[in-house]
């Protein structure tokens, strides 16, 4: 599961722990690009206890010197973000997942450069960030059969589409409009509708 884009007030706590009281996340990640380095810091290490006391992997995006500052168990990257073998030396044996969009070849690299776990996606249409890259279920099926890492599917997935994605072999779902934009559930109701 993934932040919203802002965390504006403290509901967003409560929210959350509600949603990872439902034993359907295994990890977390904290994705917010426009705030500031300092307020990042504070929002990780309150996330990081909820995380902790769910027993949910907690993951900071982009940015592998904040994760090893608020000591959350990985980082994700981005194709433009650090390497994963710079960030392996920063994190050491700490979970480092890479996007690589609706690519093979992308996803072998990651391979070789000791990912932990590959994200694909969008696969569905989505407002939580602008999507460049759509990755197709054949796509999800051809870099399970060629590689050997858990996939991470991402973009647009919702109680309609999210069983395609697991029929077919996505390890985990990435999911945050959903969840936390919903307009008619609250966190803890959406998340209860995936089975």
């Amino acid at each position: 599961m993934i932040s919203p884009n802002k965390i504006k007030s403290s509901t967003f706590y409560n929210n959350l722990n509600l949603v990872l009281k439902s034993n359907k996340v295994n990890f977390f990640q904290l994705r917010l690009k426009k705030e500031k380095k300092k307020r990042k810091v504070i929002i990780a290490k309150k996330i990081l206890r909820i995380c902790k006391k769910n027993k949910v992997k907690f993951i900071i995006n982009d940015d592998p010197y904040l994760a090893l500052k608020v000591n959350a168990d990985g980082c994700h990257l981005g194709q433009k973000d650090m390497n994963i073998k710079k960030a392996k030396k920063i994190l050491k044996k700490k979970i480092i997942g890479v996007t690589c969009h609706n690519s093979i070849k992308l996803a072998k690299k990651a391979l070789l450069d000791g990912a932990n776990y590959i994200a694909l996606g969008a696969f569905y249409k989505t407002k939580t960030k602008k999507t460049i890259y759509k990755a197709h279920i054949k796509t999800l099926i051809n870099i399970k059969k060629s590689i050997n890492l858990p996939v991470v599917a991402i973009g647009g997935i919702n109680e309609n589409n999210y069983k395609n994605l697991l029929l077919n072999k996505a390890d985990f779902l990435a999911i945050s409009g959903y969840i936390w934009d919903n307009k008619e559930l609250k966190p803890y109701q959406a998340i209860r509708k995936l089975i």
